[in-house]
C-alpha cells in the first residue's frame, strides 16, 4: 500500500483481520503498521480512530491499541403503548384529564440559546441578583451548630417568624409553613383544597403554572376576567354561581402576566364573596419585594384583611433573589393549616436546612434591604426603557397597563397577529418572547406577548432586543 493510499482502504483492511485477534489483544504498534502498509504515521492514527468510532477497538494512551471486547446485547425495546391507556383514564364525564402540559412554565424556565435576548425569563438576571450576599449567607449558614441536621417540618421558627411579619395581620408563626418555592406552595394548596375533577376559578389571563398545577391534579380551571383594577367582583360572584367552586386564585399585587393592582374598593368585595361561597382564596403574593421605585405605599396582602381564615397566602424569596434560592412560604388560619401541613410533609419532609439557614442570614443582613433598595431602582429604569423603546419602535402594539412592580409587560398585539409566528420569528431574530397564548385557561380576547425587562444583562439589551422584535414583527407581517 503507497503513501496515497485512503484513510479509508487502511481502516478496511484493518477491520478484515480483526478476527485475528483475541478480545481484548493487543494489535501491532502504529510504528509496525507504518512499515507494513508503507503508509504515513497520519494515515494510520486516523485509520485507528475510525475503528475506535465503529466500537472495533480501543486506545490506551502509552500502552497501544487493542480489540474491543464484545459488546453487551442490545436490550429490546419496551412497549410503554400501554401507558396512553393508563394515564387517560380517568378522561371521563365525571373527571378532567390529567394531562400535564408545560409549555407555559418552560416558556420562562428555558434558557435561550447563546445571542438570544431573553425577554421570556421570569426571574432577575445575575446582574440583579445579590450574589454576592446570598453567598456570603451561605457560608455563615454553613458555619451555624446544627445546620446540616433535619429542620423541624414545618420550618425554622425564626424563618417562619419572619415571614409572618411580612403577611402582617394577626397572622402568627404557628399560622406559618416553610415551603420549597412558589411553585411548591402553590401545589401544595390546591391540593389541599379541591380535589381531582374540582372546578377552580383563576384569573384571566393569569400564571400558566399554576394552570399547569390545576390540570396536572385533574382540576378544571374556570377564568374570571381582569382589568387594571384587578379581578372583577360582579363576574367573581357569577363565577362561584356558576360553578359551585370552592377555590379562587389570585395575584392581587402586580398580577402576573398584566401587572394589575387589585384596588382598595375590590379587595374587600373578593373577601366577602368568597366568604358567602363558602370558599378559600389562594393569594399569591409573589412580587411584593420586587416593587419599583415610583411605586409608593404598597397595599397590605389580603390575608392581612382576613379574620375568618379564608385566605390561604403564598409569598416567596425566590423573584427577589435568585431561581435557585426556593425558600418560600404559606399561611392559613383554622384546620385547613392541618391539612397543608400534611400534605407539605407528605410531598416534601421539610425544606433542606442549610438553604433556611442561609435564608435567615440574608434577610437579617444589612445587605438585605440595600438588594431591595437597588432592585427597586433599577426595575424602574429597565421599564421605563422597555416602554419608551416599544413606542418608540413598535407603535401598532398596545401597552394596556404599565406596572409599577414586578418585571414584565404586557403587550396586546394587532388584531390578526399570529403570535405564535410572532415568538418564531423572533426568535430567528434573537430575542425570546412569551406568547400569551398560555396565560389563558380558555380563548383569549386577542394576541399578546409578555416581555420580560428584568431577565437582561442591562437598558442597551432591552433597546437590541425590542429592535430585533421588530424585524421580527414586519417578517410576520410580510
Amino acid at each position: 500500500m503507497q503513501d496515497s493510499s485512503s484513510v479509508g482502504e487502511l481502516a478496511k483492511r484493518l477491520r478484515d483481520e480483526m478476527d485475528r485477534y483475541s478480545p481484548g489483544g493487543k494489535l501491532p504498534s502504529s510504528r509496525s503498521l507504518v512499515e507494513r502498509f508503507r503508509v504515513s504515521p497520519v494515515t494510520v492514527s486516523r485509520a485507528l480512530a475510525q475503528l475506535a468510532a465503529e466500537g472495533l477497538v480501543v486506545t490506551r494512551p502509552g500502552a497501544g491499541v487493542f480489540r474491543a471486547e464484545p459488546s453487551a446485547p442490545a436490550v429490546p425495546a419496551g412497549d410503554t403503548s400501554w401507558q396512553e391507556v393508563s394515564l387517560s383514564a380517568d378522561a371521563t364525564a365525571e373527571l378532567v384529564p390529567r394531562a400535564v402540559d408545560a409549555s407555559g412554565v418552560l416558556a420562562t424556565l428555558a434558557a435561550p440559546p447563546p445571542g438570544v435576548i431573553e425577554f421570556n425569563g421570569g426571574y432577575l438576571d445575575a446582574s440583579l441578583q445579590p450574589e454576592r450576599a446570598m453567598a456570603a449567607a451561605l457560608a455563615r449558614a454553613g458555619r451555624r451548630p446544627g445546620a446540616w441536621g433535619r429542620p423541624p417540618v414545618d420550618g425554622l421558627p425564626e424563618l417562619r417568624e419572619w415571614f409572618a411579619r411580612g403577611v402582617g395581620g394577626a397572622v402568627t408563626a404557628a399560622e406559618v409553613l416553610i415551603t420549597a418555592g412558589g411553585q411548591s406552595a402553590l401545589t401544595t394548596a390546591l391540593r389541599a383544597l379541591a380535589p381531582p375533577g374540582a372546578p377552580v376559578l383563576v384569573e384571566s389571563p393569569t400564571y400558566p403554572g399554576m394552570l399547569a398545577i390545576a390540570r396536572a391534579a385533574g382540576m378544571r380551571p374556570v377564568p374570571v376576567p381582569v382589568d387594571t383594577d384587578g379581578v372583577r367582583p360582579q363576574l367573581l360572584e357569577a363565577a362561584f354561581r356558576a360553578t359551585g367552586a370552592r377555590v379562587f386564585v389570585c395575584q392581587p399585587l402586580f398580577q402576573n402576566p398584566t401587572g394589575a393592582v387589585l384596588s382598595a374598593e375590590r379587595r374587600p368585595e373578593v373577601l366577602r364573596i368568597a366568604r358567602e361561597a363558602g370558599a378559600f382564596v389562594i393569594e399569591d403574593d409573589f412580587v411584593r419585594r420586587l416593587v419599583h421605585e415610583d411605586a409608593g405605599p404598597l397595599p397590605p396582602p389580603l390575608s392581612a384583611d382576613d379574620k375568618d381564615g379564608v385566605v390561604v397566602h403564598v409569598c416567596s424569596l425566590t423573584k427577589a433573589t435568585s431561581p435557585s434560592f426556593r425558600v418560600s412560604a404559606l399561611a392559613a388560619r383554622g384546620p385547613v393549616l392541618e391539612r397543608l401541613r400534611a400534605i407539605q410533609v407528605v410531598d416534601h419532609f421539610f425544606v433542606p436546612r442549610p438553604l433556611q439557614e442561609a435564608a435567615l442570614e440574608l434577610v437579617g443582613s444589612p445587605a438585605w434591604p440595600r438588594h431591595l433598595r437597588a432592585v427597586a431602582g433599577e426595575l424602574r429604569i429597565r421599564r421605563d426603557a422597555m416602554a419608551a423603546a416599544l413606542r418608540l419602535r413598535l407603535p401598532e402594539l398596545a401597552m394596556p397597563h404599565i406596572p409599577a412592580g414586578g418585571y414584565n409587560l404586557w403587550v396586546r398585539l394587532p388584531d390578526g397577529t399570529d403570535e405564535t409566528a410572532l415568538a418564531s420569528a423572533a426568535l430567528r431574530a434573537g430575542v425570546a418572547v412569551a406568547p400569551g397564548r398560555p396565560y389563558f385557561a380558555a380563548e383569549p380576547t386577542a394576541a399578546y406577548v409578555r416581555l420580560s425587562f428584568a431577565a437582561v444583562a442591562g437598558v442597551g439589551e432591552i433597546g437590541e432586543g425590542v429592535r430585533r422584535l421588530r424585524a421580527a414583527c414586519d417578517e410576520v407581517r410580510g
